[in-house]
């Protein structure tokens, strides 16, 4: 079975080591201890699909508890129709989230447009003033 240290990881997804202990403190890694005292963290491939699918969520904007929740359903394959539910209602909250979250960016982009359009109306007359 494949191993990996927490540079490794680090390395390969491009985070600090820092943000991997993070996560783990959060419950979604659980590396292997070796060496004297546990020291060494040791990755098996299984954390390292909970890292990817843990970065995955945070670029989707998923909270770091839904994105527990999808890995934990994924290690429990109990109740598939649960599962895909549950997965659908993270989807449909966080899909509502980004929809309003684009309907203020629209309405800001609006209203810089105006205060632009303003803007360049008012320096046209500045300039026109000057010219006569």
């Amino acid at each position: 079975m494949a191993t990996y240290t927490i540079t490794e990881l680090a390395r390969e997804f491009d985070i600090t080591p820092r943000a991997i202990r993070f996560y783990e403190d959060q419950g979604l890694l659980s590396p292997a201890r070796e060496g004297p005292n546990g020291r060494n963290r040791v990755y098996t491939s299984r954390d390292r699909t909970h890292l990817k699918l843990t970065l995955r969520g945070k670029r989707l904007g998923l909270s770091l508890s839904d994105i527990k929740a999808l890995i934990e359903m994924y290690q429990s394959p109990k109740d598939t129709e649960a599962q895909l539910k549950s997965f659908l209602e993270v989807l449909a909250r966080h899909r509502a989230t980004l929809e309003q979250q684009r309907e203020d960016i629209e309405i800001m982009l609006d209203e810089i447009r105006t205060h632009e359009e303003k803007s360049h109306q008012l320096l046209q007359q500045v300039h026109s003033g000057n010219a006569a």
